[in-house]
């Protein structure tokens, strides 16, 4: 299964979506992408939490 976040359901107004074969993987990538699209100077635990909270599982391939 692959972990899913889709940047809309963190709260931007955003199209993204994040595939990863792992938890530490998408996380890392959310960060990545928070502060090169939406210009989020700090990943702070509370936004982590806020991605692990909507992150989803899903079969790979299938978005």
């Amino acid at each position: 299964m692959e972990k899913v976040i889709h940047c809309r359901d963190v709260g931007y107004d955003c199209d993204g979506v994040i595939r990863a074969k792992s938890e530490e993987e998408a996380l890392q990538m959310a960060a990545e992408h928070a502060k090169s699209i939406h210009g989020l100077e700090e990943v702070t635990r509370e936004v982590v939490e806020k991605i692990k909270s909507v992150m989803r599982e899903e079969p790979p391939g299938a978005g």
